[in-house]
This record gives structure tokens, sequence and C-alpha cells, in this order.
């Protein structure tokens, strides 16, 4: 039988431990539960789950960085949950790909109590929200993730929502930024399609500027406005030859070619940089792109990306961190991102620094290296030391610079009342995303620079709470449940042999035809989908202990195959006294007689429930926690 409790949210630790992958996703997608769901073969309810919180969620199951297999207990193990492609099987199922708009908010009618456990999951928690909102308007500059998202949320609970795009297509980064064989077009439509079917408009080739900024927004009637305007402009190295022909910014590089335009690299290229970003231009750069006539843009685009064939016939990527230091290999992901990336044949030539460009006749003929000792100092600080004892001369025909973005702010002006930082960033409170100027907020890359989709959507969805609270003048008063379901151990089972199935990468297209857009990565199949979800440890599954209960038998300590548990005597415990004392005024130990304690290393327990089956008295239980936050009406 379930009970619930209204709790204080503890300190991060204890949640880190009780849902560790949910804690690390930046929208608290309950990712354990929809894998479990999966694992249950209940898909739908699944798809509940990963969608309920995301608007993108079809998206990120693709291209998220995943954050939550990087809390994710199993990593500890032997390797996370491939939690971000398990999301991507069951979108395909319900999701943007296989569903239209109207069905698929149908399903979100009524309340469902595994999606909606924050106040911005579906359905949403509206609290009497719509007889505020109705007829209001609020602007969205720019349709990346951040500023999509805060539309899908601000048009559910009422508000009239009006999104300006700089170009004539959405999706930000989404489209300019990420490689068609990463993520469709078509996919990204339909996400966005679903957005616009809530009554959000986007008006396409809409810019701010000088002429037309806040100001102007407000004197149409905006009562507020999100600013989440990316940033689209890359950065260049300050070296030498930096401005020769032949030199690229990666950002520039991926825009034209998403547009659908081609840029002739010739034979030999090499990326700079070792996010994301560079892996995506190195890895595009090996398919080219296409020629096309550009007087019908619109329909040419889909054409010039279905003819897209062959590029460059040598790619390196040259990055001043380490193999261990380099951005791309901190994820689950980009551990796979860089597998394929090798595979592909891409060559890696790490710890170089550019020392600078080398010319012949005006144009680039490769990049002079100086070695580099380490990339970050002793508290993890950006702060390169070079070694001058390594010298390398590079050469290339084209060299694509991936070190970072930067925002193009020109539309603020100083009557907008809009602070900067040092940076050029947008300067917000980090809690609300409200900027200095009374009623505009801002997110995503113009705030925090460069971050993951799924930053940008949490971003997004933070700054529709924070505009609801300030057009209804009130803040939302919010309080936590938890619920919590004791399962009896005839009743307790996991999948045969689950400690054991390893992780497997999603499948992959053949190298022989991975040319143009054509999407490298497919997708599990059931089967694979079933057996990756059977892996997951439940971590919302607690062995609870009882003292009171306990005889000190020692058998739950025997049959643990993880050896994480251990009676051991309280004299021996590391703990102050005043703790101590407590303990043993709690369980009227007798000082004269031995007492013991009990120890538990969760991060080696795989919720087995052996514990509790051995358990003569009841004192090793296995319990469900689910906690959720609410909004008080």
């Amino acid at each position: 039988m379930s009970e619930k409790y209204r709790v204080t949210i503890p300190d991060i630790e204890f949640w880190k431990n009780l849902v560790p992958c949910q804690i690390g996703c930046p929208i608290h997608t309950d990712a354990g539960r929809y894998v479990q769901l999966i694992a249950e073969q209940e898909y739908e309810e699944a798809y509940l789950t990963a969608r309920s919180p995301n608007p993108f969620a079809s998206v990120c199951g693709r291209v998220c960085a995943a954050p939550c297999e990087d809390w994710c207990r199993r990593g500890k193990i032997d390797a996370p949950v491939s939690i971000r492609a398990l999301k991507r099987f069951v979108t395909e199922k319900y999701g943007a790909e296989s569903l239209d708009p109207d069905t698929q908010n149908s399903l979100f009618d009524g309340e469902d109590e595994r999606g909606n456990k924050w106040p911005w999951h579906l359905p949403l928690q509206v609290s009497a929200r719509e007889n505020v909102a109705k007829g209001r308007k609020v602007a969205v500059i720019g349709s990346g993730p951040a500023g999509l998202s805060c539309a899908h949320d601000l048009a559910l609970m009422g508000y009239r929502v009006t999104v300006f795009e700089a170009f004539g297509f959405a999706g930000g980064m989404l489209r300019h930024g990420i490689p068609e064989y990463r993520l469709s077009r078509s996919l990204i439509d339909k996400e966005i399609e679903k957005i616009k079917f809530l009554g959000v408009e986007i008006r396409f080739n809409s810019p701010l500027n000088n002429k037309f900024g806040i100001s102007e927004l407000k004197a149409q009637g905006f009562e507020s406005v999100f600013l989440s305007v990316g940033t689209q402009k890359g950065r260049d190295l300050n070296i030498e030859g930096s401005n020769l022909d032949g030199v690229i910014r990666a950002i520039d590089y991926l825009l034209n070619v998403n547009k659908g335009y081609r840029l002739d690299l010739g034979r030999k290229v090499l990326v700079i940089g070792g996010g994301f970003v560079a892996f995506d231009a190195a890895r595009t750069a090996l398919r080219g792109g296409a020629e096309q006539d550009q007087s019908d843009l619109h329909s040419a685009v889909d054409a010039a990306r279905s003819a897209m064939r062959g590029g460059a016939e040598e790619v390196h990527i040259a990055s001043l961190e380490s193999f261990e230091e380099m951005p791309v290999l901190r994820t689950a992901q980009g551990h796979e991102e860089f597998d394929e990336a090798r595979k592909e044949g891409i060559i890696f030539h790490p710890q170089r620094g550019p020392k600078r460009f080398v010319d012949e006749n005006g144009k680039l003929k490769g990049v002079e290296f100086i070695g580099v000792k380490r990339t970050y100092d002793d508290d993890g600080r950006f702060n390169p030391q070079y070694d001058p004892a390594v010298a390398e001369m590079f050469e290339a025909d084209s060299v694509i610079v991936a070190i970072g973005q930067q925002t193009d702010l020109s539309f603020i002006k100083p009557k907008d009342g809009i602070a900067l930082t040092a940076a050029n960033l947008v300067r917000v409170d980090k809690e609300t995303l409200a900027t200095s100027a009374r009623g505009i907020f801002a997110g995503g890359d113009v705030a925090f620079g460069p971050r993951n989709i799924i930053d940008a959507v949490a971003n997004g969805k933070r700054a529709a709470l924070s505009i609801d609270e300030y057009l209804k003048k009130k803040k939302a008063e919010t309080y936590y449940n938890l619920s919590v379901e004791k399962i009896p151990t005839y009743r307790f089972t996991r999948p045969e042999a689950y400690e054991q199935l390893p992780r497997e990468s999603p499948p992959t297209i053949e190298l022989n035809r991975r040319t143009g857009i054509s999407e490298v990565e497919t997708g599990y199949s059931e089967e694979q989908a079933l057996r990756q979800a059977e892996r997951c440890l439940a971590c919302h599954i607690q062995t609870i202990y009882d003292a009171e209960k306990c005889v000190m038998c020692n058998r739950c300590v025997d049959i643990c195959p993880e050896y994480c548990l251990q009676l051991v005597p309280l004299t021996e415990l590391d703990i102050d006294e005043t703790t101590k004392a407590k303990l043993i005024d709690h369980y009227n130990v007798d000082p004269s007689q031995p007492a013991s304690a009990m120890l538990k290393d969760d991060d080696k327990c795989i919720r087995c429930g052996l514990c509790a089956i051995r358990c003569p008295t009841d004192a090793m239980t296995m319990e469900v926690f689910y906690y959720e936050q609410r909004e008080a009406v």
C-alpha cells in the first residue's frame, strides 16, 4: 500500500542516491521510470513519462548530451544505461514521428500520476492560470529549443505567444548547427508543428534590430519578452593568418551546409577544437555539401540535402586537450560520437595548440602547432601550458575553427536597460532568468553561452514560469510530496542476469552508406531496447533497514552478491560523540553490551532484493520512492 508524505527537499546528496538520473536531468525527466516502463513493455506510459516535461523529447532522443547518463548509478558498476537511445525508441512509437499534434496532445488528457512530477510537466498544473493569462501577449525572440520550450509552456497556460525568428524557418541551432546525419529536419518540423498547434504564432524573417527592438515590442502590447537569440557567431583564433582564405568558423560552415550550400574544402581538412561542434564539423566535412542554384532557396534546400554526396578525402581534429580532457568525451554520448568519428576515418591530434596559420600566395597552406603540456590547472580552470619543445607544421587545404561561439546583441539599446556581462552575454538572475529590465527575461546560449540542448529547454520552461509569476504579480508556492510503497518480497523480481547485461551502443548504418544526409544512428529494435532497459538498477527502489527488527543474524550480509552490506561494532564507527550518544539513546543501547550498526555502500547496490528475501524478521525491505513538486493552489 502506498503512503504519501509532504516533505521538505533535503540535501542534493540524498536525492542523488534516490533518483540520480532524474536529478541529473535539467528538467527532471523521470528517466528511470520510463526506462523501467520500456522493460515492462508499457510503451505508451513510458512515452508519457518521457514527453511530459519535454516538448523536444523526440529530438533529445537523438542528440541530447544525456547528463542523466552521467549520473546513472549503473555507470559506477560497468556502464550507464543508454537512456537517450531508449528515449528515441519510445518516441518513435508515440512521439513526433508517429502521431499528429491533436492525437499526441490527447494522450495528456487528465492527470497522469507518473507524468506530472513538477509544475512544468504535462498535464500542466494550471492553478487557475487561464483567468490571468487570457488574451495577454508575450514575445519570444528566437525559435531555438529555449524559445520554443518557453512558448510551448506559456501557450499551455493560456497566453498569446508570438515567436520572432530572424530566419525563414524555425529551430535555431537544432536546424542551423546540428548536421542532418544526426537530426532529421522533418523531425524538427514535426516537433515545431506540435507547438504551433497550441496556438503559438511564429513570425519568420523578423529579427530584432536598431529599428525594431524591445521598445517597439512593448508598443505593440507585449507585456513580457523572453530573449533566446542564441550564439550564432563563431569565435576567431587571435593568431597570425586567421583571416586567410581557407580558414572557416565551424558555426558558419555548419550553417551554410544546413542551408543547402556547398563549401569546397579541398582534399585535406583540419578541424581545431574538441567539443561536439568540432565533431559535427569534422564528420560533416567527410560528407561534403551540395552545389545548388540559390534562386529558390526554400525549395532548393531539400533537393540539396538529398543530393549531398562525398566530401574531403582526409579529415583531422586537433585539440588543446588530451583525450582524457576532451569535452566531447565527458559524456556517454560523447564517447559514442568519438567512436563513430574514429570509425569513419577521422584522425586525431590531441595536445596541439595552433601558433599561426601559414599562407602561400594569400591562401591557407597549413597550420604551425606548438605542444600542450596541460589544458586545465589544478582547480579545473582553462589555463593551457604550452610545450615549445614540440613544434609541428600541418599542411591542410582548409581549417575549420570550432573553439566556441558568441552573441550578436546589437539590437539591444541603452534605453532598454538590459545589462550585459563581460563576455557579452545577457546578465540574468540564475533562479528566475530575469534581466535587469523589468518584464524582460533571457535564457539559453544568450545568457549562459553555448550549452546542451536540454539545458536550453530547461531555461525556456523556467522562463515561462517566471513570466507567469511576473504577470500574475505572485510567486508560486511549491511543496513536495514523497510517495512510499513497500514491495512484498514474494512480488519482487528482477530480469534474469540483468546485472550482467552489457551496454550496447545504438545501431548505426554501415560505413559505406554514410554519405550526405543519411542518418547514421538507426535506433534500437524492440528486442535491443528491452535488453537495454532491463539494465536499469531501479534506483526508485530502496533497501530499507529497520534496526528495531534486526536480530543481527548477518544473513543479509552473507547473501549480498556485491558485498555492499556490513554489520560493524558501533565503537568502530567514525562519527562524532553527539551523534553516537543520540543513537545509543534512541535504541536504548546498554553501554555495557556490544552494539552494532548496519553500513551500506549504495554505489554497489544492484537492487537485487536478496537481502530482503533472506531476512527472517522483515528488517530488510524493498520500498519504492517517488517524489513530486506541487504548486499550492
